[in-house]
């Protein structure tokens, strides 16, 4: 997992090409003005989702991985936080792998941090996380504007 500030994005230059094509995309563009819905990139090798939604109580959260793809997550507005534990710590498989949807959903884990606007992590496929997560002490839902660029892992080695 990668966790940083948009703005550190040409830090990343040495990463896969496609990952940092991903990263440049979601530091050079005004979510601001683009419509919720998911657009290819590069086929389906790299799919953006922006959607704007409420941000769910950790009790609510969704546990997740994927195999095929890499997850490079992005707050564009509002705050958001995120759960993640290391596949090799991750907890009881709730859902085994469903190939089509490419999701593996796990029983919850408690580890968390917060993504202010502005934020953006690479969720790797050995990286169990649970994004959308309320925040504030005591924590309550808010809306939040994601963007999810989806890479293909098979991408990762051109």
């Amino acid at each position: 997992m990668i966790v940083d500030k948009i703005e550190n994005y040409a830090r990343y230059a040495n990463l896969p090409r496609a990952l940092y094509r991903a990263i440049e995309y979601i530091g050079s563009t005004d979510f601001s003005y683009v419509e919720n819905g998911q657009y290819e990139l590069d086929g389906k090798r790299m799919v953006s989702i922006v959607n704007r939604s409420q941000t769910r109580m950790l009790e609510n959260a969704i546990w997740e991985s994927h195999r095929k793809y890499v997850d490079v997550q992005f707050v564009a507005g509002g705050h958001e936080r995120f759960g993640h534990v290391p596949l090799s710590n991750a907890p009881p498989v709730r859902t085994p792998y469903n190939e089509e949807k490419d999701v593996i959903f796990y029983e919850p884990a408690i580890e968390t941090f917060d993504a202010p606007a502005g934020t953006f992590m690479i969720f790797y496929p050995d990286d169990v996380h649970a994004p959308g997560l309320a925040t504030g002490v005591p924590p309550k839902p808010a809306e939040v504007v994601k963007v999810v660029v989806k890479v293909a892992v098979d991408s990762l080695e051109s």
